[in-house]
């Protein structure tokens, strides 16, 4: 087939352009304000839901160079589907061109594999971060260099990375169920107005019973997750004897340990990483940016900070959702209130914090890897970061 110049296009039947097109080359070259203002300065009349040559050489003329008629540009990238190495954050807002294009998918799939290579990078502080939230001061073992020690004495280099993999097999499983609850919960805020833009607190909203929903049903995981890092050499095999071997000897219930710690840390978490997360980008986009978005770097940087503030805020009720995670059958069963007050009087108020600096040590690798395979994943998926 003969290849058409994309800002001189062909006339005849190829000329006469669909609804479904015209939205679809307005979403790959323009933000969602640039849309807008571009269809109040052009009326377009379409005929049968199809726009005649005359006009849609308006639109290829009225917009910026498209790369490749195959490739998606894309100025507002979401940056939020970049792996933090947490399960709370809001999801990003996708519009209705978007999920109609399947641009979503794309940047869902790119996110999954970022998430993947960052938490496998990551994985020896994640699990000496857990090895400290467990056991505290119990085992005289306290500190980061400390547990590495321990931690290679007891398993070898291998042991670094135990439970990696649960941690990466729940990135899809969750991902699509909280952006399909996501999606649906925000059909439902909008009512009838299905193009209205979500305020601050009713994405909030939405993102916090996303997020309760998708961790309900992949919350056995996290339990397996947790016994896997902790685990000596040898107790189990894998994942599939972990999880046959605690059904066995704890019943169906231990999977759900620790799950109300679990729901509560979502609303504070989820609440002040949006929060400080929009108030950064605002501030970005009025002092330094006042016309389209801030630039991919300045946003990874916003979700950065913003995670890490809602990370410290829900630190104490992780804590005590790990320590919930594993207890056995064999040991003294506690509930939360028990923990808590145990932890502050044997270690103080600092004891709800203990791993908290593992968890920001791995802040800027995590963001770093993420966003590097994250762009690299969008390349190679056709969408293009601009």
């Amino acid at each position: 087939m003969a290849q058409t110049n994309a800002h001189h296009p062909a006339k005849g039947p190829a000329a006469t352009w669909s609804r479904q097109r015209v939205l679809r080359q307005m979403d790959y070259q323009l933000n969602q304000k640039q849309r807008r203002a571009f269809l109040v300065s052009h009326q377009l009349h379409f005929t049968n839901n199809m726009l005649p040559y005359e006009q849609n050489s308006q639109i290829v003329s009225g917009m910026p160079p498209i790369w490749e008629p195959d490739v998606v540009q894309r100025q507002n990238i979401p940056m939020r589907i970049i792996d933090m190495g947490e399960d709370s954050l809001v999801p990003d807002d996708f519009s209705e061109e978007e999920l109609q294009t399947g641009v979503w998918w794309r940047h869902l799939v790119a996110g999954g594999i970022a998430g993947a290579v960052s938490r496998t990078s990551t994985a020896p502080l994640d699990r000496v971060k857990v090895m400290l939230q467990v056991h505290g001061t119990s085992q005289g073992t306290v500190g980061i260099v400390p547990w590495f020690h321990k931690m290679l004495q007891e398993g070898g280099t291998k042991s670094l990375w135990r439970g990696n993999g649960v941690n990466v097999i729940k990135i899809a499983p969750e991902s699509a169920l909280k952006f399909t609850s996501y999606e649906q919960i925000k059909r439902w805020i909008k009512g009838g107005d299905s193009r209205r833009e979500l305020k601050a607190h009713e994405r909030f909203v939405a993102g916090s019973l996303a997020g309760v929903l998708s961790q309900t049903l992949i919350y056995p995981l996290e339990v397996v997750k947790t016994r896997l890092v902790i685990r000596n050499t040898g107790q189990y095999k894998g994942i599939l004897d972990c999880a046959q071997h605690l059904y066995k000897t704890e019943g169906i219930k231990c999977f759900y340990r620790g799950y109300v710690p679990n729901i509560m840390g979502i609303i504070p978490y989820a609440g002040c990483d949006l929060m400080i997360y929009e108030t950064l980008k605002r501030w970005y986009t009025r002092n330094h940016c006042q016309s389209g978005d801030p630039p991919c770097t300045v946003m990874v940087t916003c979700a950065g900070i913003s995670s890490t503030f809602g990370q410290i805020v829900a630190y104490p009720l992780a804590l005590v959702r790990t320590r919930l995670q594993a207890q056995t059958n064999q040991v003294q069963n506690r509930n939360m209130v028990q923990i808590f007050t145990d932890i502050l009087k044997k270690e103080g108020p600092r004891g709800l914090y203990r791993g908290m600096a593992a968890n920001f040590i791995k802040v800027i690798p995590s963001v770093s890897i993420s966003y590097t395979i994250y762009e690299l994943s969008l390349k190679k998926l056709n969408v293009k970061m601009s």
